[in-house]
């Protein structure tokens, strides 16, 4: 296996993706909006009555096609973005890493409530992480520092809580 790419490239290459998503599409990069989109495509295909109820499910069914979203093909350049970062290294491959005490039910029972919570939460906040830091963060936002610094502090702060969990 070999090493990570270089954290200053990776973050230099972050950088021009921020720019060049403002400069091609005029928004910042997010992720949440996507789920969110996709989200309602299911529910207006499971329960369409309720769907078209829902003001807020019902505003994403009317912003047109699914892959006419700027933000669901973004996300889908993540993914395939990730895919070819991790062949590139010469690191894909399918598995679960988990700590010494931990066993994989509990590691994916963690994992699916933490992407829950965040998941709700960027909806609550009407944004995601890489869409209020990122983005707020490149047009120099205060609100968007204030949020990094605080999401760092929690994320410090939980690391410490959990940590007896993951050894």
């Amino acid at each position: 296996m070999r090493t990570y790419w270089s954290p200053y490239l990776a973050g230099l290459g972050l950088g021009l993706v921020v720019l060049a998503s403002y400069l091609l599409m005029g928004f910042g990069p997010g992720a949440s909006g996507a789920f969110a989109h996709v989200a309602a495509r299911v529910e207006g295909v499971v329960a369409p009555a309720h769907a078209l109820a829902n003001g807020y499910i019902a505003g994403y069914l009317e912003s047109g096609r699914l892959w006419a979203q700027w933000i669901v093909i973004e996300v889908l350049g993540i993914v395939l973005g990730g895919l070819l970062g991790a062949l590139t290294a010469g690191r894909f491959r399918w598995r679960l890493e988990s700590g010494p005490a931990t066993r994989s039910a509990r590691r994916l029972l963690f994992a699916f409530l933490g992407g829950a919570t965040v998941g709700f939460a960027s909806r609550v906040a009407q944004g995601c992480t890489s869409g209020v830091a990122l983005s707020g963060g490149a047009v120099l936002a205060p609100g968007a520092w204030a949020f990094f610094a605080g999401f760092m502090v929690a994320g410090f702060a939980v690391a410490w809580l959990v940590r007896r969990i993951w050894l």
